[in-house]
């Protein structure tokens, strides 16, 4: 297999709308280079597009284990936390990915789960 090849038509899959395509592209790819981040964000970002939640996590996670200092790689984890529900979750890596990086919607994921955190307090 040209890993090569296979990472340009999931692009292709994942850029034309098809991120299940995509992410079926790139699952034999991560696991013949676990250590290509690239590979392995566009995997996250094929899952997370296909409402495949756990699989999302589990790529973020292991992106975040090699570099804590992706921002990106945080705040996607962050929405996707929030995309299943999990507010409290969710907030801390929202909250860190805008420390790191100024970003509207990086602050706009902050505001919005913590209005919801607000809004759903139990001691109210």
């Amino acid at each position: 297999m040209d890993l090569l090849e296979e990472y340009r038509r999931a692009t292709f899959f994942f850029e034309s709308g098809d991120p299940l395509g995509a992410s079926r592209l790139l699952e034999p790819i991560v696991e013949a280079e676990p250590h290509n981040a690239a590979v392995r964000q566009l995997l996250a970002r094929a899952y997370f597009n296909s409402a495949q939640l756990a699989g999302a996590e589990a790529q973020l996670r292991a992106l975040i284990e090699h570099d804590p200092s992706d921002h990106y790689a945080h705040h996607v984890l962050g929405r996707t936390l929030e995309r299943a529900g999990r507010f409290r979750e969710a907030l801390p890596h929202l909250r860190l990915a805008a420390a790191m990086k100024q970003q509207a919607d990086y602050a706009e994921a902050v505001r919005r789960v913590e209005e919801w955190l607000g809004a759903h307090r139990i001691d109210k």
